[in-house]
């Protein structure tokens, strides 16, 4: 299991996004619980110390960080992950790059590759195991609405093994 630091949606974004996780549950794929909350994911770690909290609040004038969640996008191979692409500007890979920058003391051993500045691609994941046979009724559904204008509020410090959350407090 790992940790993460993790970017947080306004309401109506969780909303918009929970709306397609049930329509991806009522058609049999596999969408995260409805106790899950819509993230898109900065930097991962298989431990992350609980002192990046601190080191993160100097953030806190990047925030609210307007985005917009795009095209769908599918991960993996024979039972992919299908996520929506956030449309990475310029204030969001400059916002991505100071928390890995912040956050590289308190990761242990070290970040995950693929979520390095230069290597990460921004994300909101919808399902997991999509397999071949539902990918184009999962791609119709998470395919609406076309863009989603979202609002980003604030970080939090994510822990997978125990499923509990903490915010860094601005």
């Amino acid at each position: 299991m790992v940790h993460s630091v993790e970017l947080v949606f306004d309401p109506d974004t969780e909303t918009t996004v929970r709306s397609i996780w049930d329509a991806l549950h009522e058609h049999g794929i596999r969408a995260p619980s409805p106790g899950a909350r819509p993230h898109t994911t900065a930097i991962v770690a298989d431990r992350i110390d609980a002192e990046v909290l601190t080191a993160l609040a100097g953030l806190a004038g990047r925030f609210p960080l307007r985005v917009r969640i795009g095209a769908a996008l599918v991960f993996g191979r024979s039972a992919g992950i299908l996520a929506r692409l956030v449309v990475p500007s310029t204030e969001l890979l400059d916002l991505h790059r100071e928390v890995a920058r912040l956050a590289a003391a308190y990761l242990r051993p070290g970040p995950l590759p693929h979520t390095l500045p230069g290597d990460w691609t921004p994300h909101v994941t919808l399902a997991r195991r999509v397999e071949p046979a539902q990918l184009a009724t999962a791609l119709h559904i998470t395919g609406r609405p076309a863009e989603i204008e979202a609002t980003a509020i604030g970080l939090r410090l994510w822990d997978s093994a125990t499923r509990t959350e903490r915010f860094v407090e601005f």
